[in-house]
Parts: C-alpha cells; sequence; structure tokens
C-alpha cells in the first residue's frame, strides 16, 4: 500500500463521490448513502459569503488576498473563460482537516487500467471515497489481498458538478494564490462539462484549463509581466513536461504487460522498471516548478500510483494544440474542447486529437497520433 502525508491540490481536484450524486452513489449501502447526504450538508449549511468574511476589519491579510483571488478568478472565469460559474465559490466554508475525504484507487500488477467502481449518475469512477482514513486504508488492504495494486490519497476540494453552489473549502486557503486560481478553474470546469464514466478525460481537461487560465487570469490582473502570472506560467510548463514524462513511462510499462511473458517474469521486471521510471523523475524534478513538483519520488511506485497521475495528465499536448489553433483565446479552446468532447462521448480523446490536427494537416497524410495508444 501506499501512503501520503500531504494532500496535493491539483492530483485531488474533484471528488465525485461528494456532491449532489451522493444521495445515490453507493446504491444499496444505505449507511453510506447517509453519510455521505451528512457530509455534503454540513459543508453546505456552513456556508459564510466571501464578503461579509472579507468585511471583518481582523482579517488577516494574507487570507484577505486570497479570498479576494477567488472572487476575482470567478468573475474571470464567467466573463473571459465561458465557463458556468453561477454562484459557486461565493461562500467559503471552514473545515478543520485537509483532507475531507480519503480516495482509494486500485489497478491490477499486470495492467494499467484501473479497477473502477459504478455509481449513478458518474458511470464507472476508478476510486472511491471514504470519510476516514482508516476506512480507506482498510478497503486498499482488503484489495491488495485480491492481488491489486492499490493507493491512498486524500481530497481537499470537491466539486458537485453544479447540482449545488459549492463553496470554497477553508483548507485551500493554503494555497499560494496561483495554485489557488489554477483549482478554482478547474472546478469550475467541471461545474461546465462533465463526461460520465470518463474521469480520465474529465480530469486531464480540467487540469489543462484550470493551469493554462490561470496564465490568462494574472497577466490579465496582475499583468503579463508578474511575479504571478510567471508563476502560473511556470504551473503549466511544469505540467506539460511532467505529462511528457508520464507519455514515456506509461509507454514502457504498456510494452512489458503487453509482452506475453509469464506472469512471474512479468512482475519481476516491472520492480526495476519502477526504479528506472523513479529515477527519471528525480532527472525531471529539479526542471519543475518550485509551486508544481509531484510526489513521485515520495511513494512506492505501483500501477495505482502511476495511474493516479496518468488520469490528471494525460494528452495534455493536444488541448495545447486546439489553443494554438484559436490563437490563444481561451473561451474559443474551452468551447472546442467540450464540443470535441461532445461530438464522440465513447472516445473523447481521439475527438481532442482530431480537433486538434484538423487545421495544421491539409494534404498531410496519416498523421501521427500524440499519445500512447
Amino acid at each position: 500500500m501506499n501512503h501520503q502525508s500531504t494532500p496535493r491540490p491539483r492530483s485531488a481536484a474533484l471528488a465525485l463521490i461528494l456532491g449532489a450524486m451522493m444521495i445515490m452513489l453507493a446504491g444499496c449501502d444505505v449507511s453510506y448513502v447517509a453519510r455521505a447526504a451528512w457530509e455534503e450538508g454540513r459543508l453546505l449549511w456552513n456556508r459564510k459569503p466571501i464578503s461579509r468574511v472579507l468585511a471583518r476589519e481582523d482579517l488577516p491579510a494574507d487570507e484577505r488576498a486570497k479570498l479576494e483571488t477567488v472572487l476575482a478568478v470567478r468573475d474571470f472565469a464567467a466573463g473571459r473563460l465561458g465557463l458556468n460559474v453561477g454562484d459557486a465559490y461565493e461562500t467559503v466554508t471552514r473545515v478543520d482537516q485537509g483532507a475531507i475525504v480519503w480516495i482509494v484507487m486500485a489497478a491490477p500488477r499486470e495492467s494499467l487500467t484501473p479497477y473502477t467502481w459504478w455509481f449513478p449518475i458518474v458511470g464507472n469512477v476508478p476510486y472511491r471515497g471514504y470519510f476516514h482514513e482508516a476506512s480507506a486504508r482498510a478497503e486498499a488492504a482488503a484489495m491488495e489481498a485480491r492481488g491489486f495494486d492499490t493507493y491512498v490519497r486524500p481530497a481537499i476540494a470537491f466539486s458537485s458538478l453544479g447540482f449545488f453552489n459549492d463553496p470554497l473549502l477553508s483548507n485551500l486557503l493554503q494555497l499560494d494564490r496561483v495554485e489557488l486560481a489554477g483549482v478554482i478553474i478547474h472546478e469550475l470546469f467541471h461545474r461546465t462539462f462533465f463526461l460520465a464514466s470518463d474521469v480520465m478525460f474529465d480530469e486531464s481537461a480540467a487540469t489543462w484549463v484550470g493551469t493554462r487560465g490561470a496564465i490568462d487570469f494574472f497577466s490579465a490582473t496582475d499583468g503579463a509581466d508578474s511575479a504571478s502570472a510567471g508563476a502560473a506560467r511556470g504551473v503549466y510548463e511544469s505540467d506539460m513536461k511532467f505529462a511528457a514524462f508520464l507519455l514515456q513511462e506509461q509507454a514502457r510499462l504498456l510494452a512489458l504487460y503487453g509482452s506475453g511473458l509469464p506472469h512471474e517474469e512479468i512482475l519481476k521486471r516491472r520492480v526495476k522498471l519502477f526504479a528506472e521510471i523513479g529515477s527519471d523523475y528525480a532527472k525531471l524534478k529539479p526542471k519543475l516548478s518550485g509551486l508544481e513538483r509531484f510526489d513521485l519520488d515520495q511513494q512506492t511506485l505501483n500501477n495505482a500510483v502511476l495511474l493516479d497521475y496518468l488520469i490528471y495528465f494525460h494528452d495534455l499536448p493536444n488541448f495545447a494544440a486546439i489553443e494554438r489553433a484559436h490563437h490563444g483565446d481561451m473561451s474559443a479552446t474551452i468551447r472546442a474542447i467540450i464540443d470535441a468532447a461532445g461530438s464522440e462521448p465513447g472516445d473523447p480523446f481521439h475527438a481532442i486529437w482530431q480537433a486538434a490536427r484538423q487545421p495544421r494537416i491539409a494534404g498531410e497524410k496519416n498523421p501521427q497520433r500524440l499519445t500512447a495508444p
């Protein structure tokens, strides 16, 4: 099993087990449903308008700046990005702990196909959430006993996908303003568009929109040459480097798992391969932004750990290619991403690939796809 002590704001950005769908998620598990509904109700009941909090004269300057940033991001996302903002993030809810839920992920030891749980509304989801860390670790132990790789991680943010007007959770105020803006835009993309049973697309698209949108936000509000805009560009560039790294390592693992070698030989060889992946990451890490350094060097690698990252950083270059085709117009780019995914819900990444390539392949035959199969 793998442990993670510090919540990562990006890889935990969508906890689908929260929100309006919680009332139906657990099927006949009445106790889980009741606890889920209670947790969601508690977060909503304890909301306070951010404007009221900002009126406090004793509010710390750092907290004030971040709350003002959230309100400014809301306005920017609605007016400049075309996202469905509604009344989300106009309020804040105080929470005691860093993690609001613990996520369990699992995968076979010879495959990068995640184990999924099926829930109404959201479909197949490659994780399940628990409200106590001990419960999540017990589930992971049970999955390990069944022969799966597992990973347990905290989630510090969530989206109810527009069912409710989500509050800002106070634990997010621990983030840097640049990280905070990216998370809010990420969550607002989920509120705008959600493709059932394809969490990898939902999260990867939201990751790209969040980081790229943050650049435009800080360029518009603080100035293109400001430290915050520069930091946002650093996060974006780090995401793109990390996505390329993951694509390379994914291809190596897929080659091993599809080799037809005996089970024991695959398990033996993957130990060496995971060690090489760790070494590759150690070379990459110094090249990443100080705000966007990932945790691969703090975990024992397995398929579930890598899938957690692959879900959030898949095919990012193709989203960027669509943005270039729209000459940096993020509102038009977001519409194009949503339209493409909606046109081919069974394989949205293929649709994104086509949308990314079409403006540049007039007369070109057999363009090469930018992602691993």
